[in-house]
């Protein structure tokens, strides 16, 4: 059997209860489906030990520690030396999932503003990208984004991007990344193709956001890292490439972003 080309699930929930009793499985239909490399996502600090411990336990995944927006009322807030502290370990590869989110919670907006400000400050101190989640908020967002990207450079991937073409545009100017999640293979989903599309190929990665999100023909069941591959083969076509290409394409713009992932798998 022909191997499969390798990819990275950029943002996945590894610690959710989905996935209890079940986790080597997952990881082993990850590496089938070529998925070899994932980066597990901590959305409270407080869970911050069995997330790490997934990274420590499984030699394909990394992590990364946030507050989510949704959680930014009603979890402790963070400070910048909290994540600099956290982001000592050898597997913690980015500072999020932070962000704004409107859509159910924006009645919390100002708290999860200076959230997400403390969130870049930490990556810009650490040099690890921030993972940005957005949902109906698309001013502030591309506001406080260039806002702290003039108080000094930070990297960054807009995460499961389904925005509008005017916020992946203002990502894209800044230097950042676009990640692509199985709502982009959803047969309703041609906007999000589109701007996909309209983005430089080597600003793009791939993700599944799992345990939500399932790309065709999954949807509505419960996601994993290895149906990154469904969405990976739909970015293929929207690039008009062969997959093989599409996907070590994916990886070499992950380990430009990831640069202590990428540097771990050199060590190892």
């Amino acid at each position: 059997m022909q191997t499969p080309p390798q990819i990275t699930d950029s943002h996945c929930h590894l610690d959710f209860p989905d996935f209890d009793g079940q986790r080597d499985q997952i990881i082993a239909d990850a590496a089938a489906a070529g998925v070899t490399r994932m980066v597990t996502i901590c959305t409270k600090l407080k869970n911050e030990p069995q997330v790490r411990a997934i990274a420590e336990a499984y030699a394909p995944v990394f992590y990364a520690v946030g507050t989510h927006p949704m959680s930014a009322a009603s979890e402790p807030l963070v400070s910048v030396d909290d994540l600099i502290a956290l982001a000592q370990h050898p597997k913690f590869v980015g500072i999020g999932e932070s962000g704004l989110d409107y859509h159910y919670t924006a009645d919390s907006a100002e708290v999860q503003q200076q959230s997400l400000r403390i969130h870049i400050a930490a990556a810009r101190q650490t040099g690890l990208p921030l993972i940005i989640h957005a949902r109906d908020a698309d001013d502030d967002m591309a506001r406080i984004l260039a806002e702290e990207h003039a108080n000094g450079a930070y990297s960054c991937v807009m995460h499961c991007f389904s925005s509008s073409a005017e916020l992946a545009r203002a990502a894209l100017d800044l230097g950042f990344y676009l990640s692509m999640s199985g709502i982009s293979a959803f047969p309703k989903s041609q906007e999000i193709r589109d701007i996909f599309a309209a983005a430089p190929v080597d600003r793009v990665l791939v993700e599944t956001d799992a345990p939500y999100l399932a790309p065709p023909p999954h949807r509505g069941k419960r996601n994993e890292p290895a149906y990154t591959a469904h969405t990976a083969r739909v970015g293929a076509e929207v690039f008009g490439m062969d997959y093989a290409d599409f996907a070590a394409q994916t990886q070499s713009n992950f380990d430009r972003l990831f640069t202590k992932a990428a540097a771990f798998k050199a060590a190892a």
